[in-house]
């Protein structure tokens, strides 16, 4: 998995976003949120210099990126972008397997935000950048049960939370969940929960990677929960 944060954590983001909608020098969206949040943009120029040094992750379909501090999403927003580009370039002759790779590419995507508001953008701008590919390249064969697969998993991946105390914002927090997506025989898709806490409290594993891509020997903790089998384009029927 690779974690896009760039520096130790503190209560600043740990990554610079750019607001969408502003401008592209715009840095801020109010005083406030840079007093309160640390919340400071950059602009796409960086984004992609910063993801250039991992580009041979970001052309890897299956490869998870996790940001901590994912703002409204544009190191993700483009980390889609490539992948899905990967995919398109691969699969668009075939809806199917055009489908499960995209759906594959988009759950490999994992964030977390403090402002609710940033997560909400987050979830769209992600949906936004799939369902304009997915719907230029099959027009009126474009299924909804693809895109209810899609929001469903984007609603999982994309938390609000603090990436900081681990645990969710709000009037109740708790820890932070993340469901893996795993695909088996090809359509079917497994899920399972981990918290998060668990997985970057790595202290007597420091000597594995955390759920190597690679087929290498990894850490991977025991899930909080195990779901049953699903056919992937039935995800978004259960939420």
């Amino acid at each position: 998995m690779v974690n896009l944060a760039v520096a130790e954590p503190s209560n600043k983001k740990s990554l610079l976003e750019q607001s969408p909608g502003s401008s592209a020098d715009q840095q801020v969206v109010s005083k406030k949120r840079v007093t309160d949040h640390g919340e400071v943009y950059t602009n796409a120029r960086e984004v992609n210099a910063m993801l250039d040094l991992v580009k041979q992750e970001t052309d890897r379909i299956e490869s998870r990126f996790l940001e901590p501090a994912c703002g409204t999403g544009n190191f993700l927003v483009e980390v889609m972008n490539r992948k899905l580009a990967v995919v398109a370039g691969r699969y668009s002759k075939s809806q199917l397997e055009y489908e499960r790779y995209a759906v594959i590419a988009i759950a490999s995507l994992y964030g977390i935000d403090i402002l609710a508001d940033n997560v909400a953008a987050c979830q769209v701008r992600l949906f936004a950048v799939f369902d304009a590919q997915y719907s230029a390249l099959f027009k009126q064969n474009a299924k909804e049960a693809c895109r209810n697969a899609v929001r469903y998993i984007l609603r999982c991946n994309i938390l609000h939370g603090d990436a900081l105390t681990l645990k969710t914002v709000g009037d109740k927090p708790h820890a932070i969940v993340f469901a893996e997506w795993s695909t088996v025989n090809g359509s079917m898709i497994k899920r399972r929960d981990f918290s998060y806490a668990h997985l970057v409290d790595q202290s007597s594993h420091r000597e594995l990677p955390l759920f190597s891509d690679l087929d290498e020997e990894a850490y991977i903790p025991e899930p909080v929960k195990d779901y049953p089998l699903i056919h992937f384009l039935e995800v978004g029927c259960v939420g």
